[in-house]
């Protein structure tokens, strides 16, 4: 049996594996989509299935007017004491000198239960994690954000005990690790192994240059002597490897004694006219998780099969266990919650956005502000996690002014992002128009507006990607479509073409409605399909 990587496609990105008995878990980054975190469940470390977000209320996320690419960065999970433990960063400031960010624990007695209110630690780094030794003491550790002139700002790995009893951090922080050469040193994650403490960072920053760097001691605060191999994983010296970026990791031990790495990685498409080598692609799925085997040779664990990571990985001799589709391809909107998939930008789901009860077998979105907003978007999207797929919907809305639009829309931020909506013109009724926002330049490439006859109940959207392009298309019956000749690049919505550099989440696909007059006019919506090829 195989590890085929990625084991989490599309935007799962900065994975910490846990295990519990016989029971394998993933929490990877969300960023501003809500609610917080993704955590994955698996029985033998090849096949997973997403379970559960943690962080379901505005009281331990509130990411309202949060940054593009801001909100939950590297969560941190771990089992100890009979329960789970869950470490997340929220960053208020991306750009700048700054990172404004704030760290939490919360906890749960089971993954799918409620995790509580979070209690805050501290606000002085980001990639925050928690290590619960042998003798019972309990530690966080973050990457140190020194915004000093003259400093590098990623200042090393801190760390400071954590009173499970007082709920709080107690004597004081001390820098156990200033990183390697290669700096940009984060995501610190500690492991006391036999007679040493392993302490696993990612370098370089998290596009192609990415690392994992290991080094040890046998005292917990130091000093930490490096692999003599570092980096233990990287794919920027093998620029054609189908996996890149590969780096911030963290370690698992298997119940039958097998030792395992969950990383980060992407997998790049190449324009014809860009060198593989200079640009090195771009990655309209994001960062992506996926797991390699580690071998232990004179108390240092290395990569099997080279540090650039691969495709495919012996599995641990475990069982196979297979999950059944949590969902099916097409969402008729039965249920009266939105299905697990499914994530909204910086805010809860709530009746102020929209109902899956108002009307039956609909989701009811009311229209609110622009996908330019970082504050209210009524807007419901998902993952793309392949580069062959098709996402079909219908909606029946009635705009009456040019403000009101609604539909399909394939989005990464606020400033990239498309639209295929229905709309108004004063001199034609209702319409289609297609909008795309490049880089935050706008343009409305039709030429002719699509007018939508008048005896038309519901307006049939769909989109279909082909790997590194993708097309919008219309139906009034749902079986003549018509394609909007208008060619859309899938490396548009990606983190490698936003401008300025510092985005870290991947693209969406999902149904949008906007009213910028303010009138909160509905949209409703009578299924979604995505359907990879």
């Amino acid at each position: 049996m195989k590890i085929i990587n990625p084991v989490l496609k599309g935007f799962n990105p900065d994975p910490s594996i846990c295990r519990v008995g016989e029971d394998y878990y993933i929490a990877v980054s969300t960023f501003e989509w809500f609610p917080g975190v993704q955590i994955h469940h698996s029985k033998d470390l090849v096949n997973w299935r997403l379970v559960t977000h943690p962080l379901q209320r505005v009281s331990q996320l509130d990411m309202k007017g949060n940054p593009n690419s801001g909100g939950v960065w590297a969560p941190c999970l771990s089992y100890n004491d009979g329960k789970f433990w869950l470490i997340y960063t929220d960053v208020k400031v991306v750009d700048g000198a700054w990172k404004d960010c704030h760290n939490y624990l919360v906890t749960s007695d089971t993954i799918d239960g409620d995790w509580g209110e979070p209690i805050k630690l501290n606000s002085s780094g980001f990639d925050a994690s928690l290590f619960h030794d042998f003798d019972g003491r309990k530690y966080l550790l973050n990457m140190l954000w020194d915004y000093r002139i003259n400093h590098h700002s990623f200042g090393g790995i801190v760390m400071q005990e954590y009173s499970p009893k007082e709920q709080k951090l107690i004597n004081k922080p001390k820098v156990i690790f200033k990183g390697t050469d290669i700096k940009l040193t984060e995501a610190p994650h500690l492991y006391h192994i036999g007679d040493y403490y392993y302490l696993l960072t990612a370098e370089g920053g998290t596009r192609f240059e990415h690392a994992s760097t290991i080094a040890r001691s046998t005292d917990i605060e130091g000093p930490y002597e490096l692999h003599p191999d570092n980096p233990i994983l990287t794919s920027w010296h093998e620029p054609r490897n189908p996996l890149q970026k590969c780096g911030h990791a963290s370690i698992v031990q298997t119940h039958t004694n097998e030792w395992y790495l969950a990383h980060l990685t992407g997998r790049p498409i190449h324009p014809s006219d860009d060198s593989v080598v200079q640009q090195r692609g771009y990655c309209p799925l994001g960062r992506e998780t996926a797991i390699q085997k580690l071998e232990w040779k004179d108390g240092w664990p290395y990569v099997v099969g080279g540090k650039e990571g691969s495709l495919e990985v012996e599995a641990p001799s475990i069982a196979e266990t297979r999950f059944e589709a949590t969902y099916p391809d097409i969402d008729q909107f039965e249920s009266e919650k939105l299905n697990i998939n499914f994530q909204t930008l910086r805010i809860p789901f709530t009746d102020e956005l929209g109902s899956l009860t108002e009307r039956p077998n609909h989701l009811r979105l009311f229209g609110h502000e622009s996908l330019t907003s970082l504050f209210t978007q009524a807007f419901v999207a998902r993952r793309w996690q392949s580069l062959h797929f098709k996402v079909e919907t219908a909606v029946e809305f009635y705009p009456e002014n040019f403000q009101q639009a609604a539909g399909l829309v394939n989005y990464y931020n606020t400033e990239n992002w498309t639209a295929l909506q229905v709309t108004y013109d004063e001199a034609l009724g209702r319409i289609l128009d297609l909008t795309i926002c490049d880089n935050f330049s706008f343009s409305q490439p039709l030429k002719d507006k699509i007018i939508i006859p008048h005896e038309i109940k519901y307006v049939h959207l769909k989109v279909e990607v082909e790997h590194d392009k993708y097309y919008y298309s219309y139906s009034f019956d749902k079986e003549e479509w018509t394609k909007i000749e208008v060619m859309l690049e899938s490396k548009k919505v990606s983190d490698d073409y936003v401008q300025g550099g510092g985005f870290f989440t991947g693209a969406f696909v999902g149904m949008q409605c906007q009213d910028t007059s303010g009138q909160n006019i509905q949209a409703d919506f009578k299924y979604f399909s995505y359907k990879e090829k």
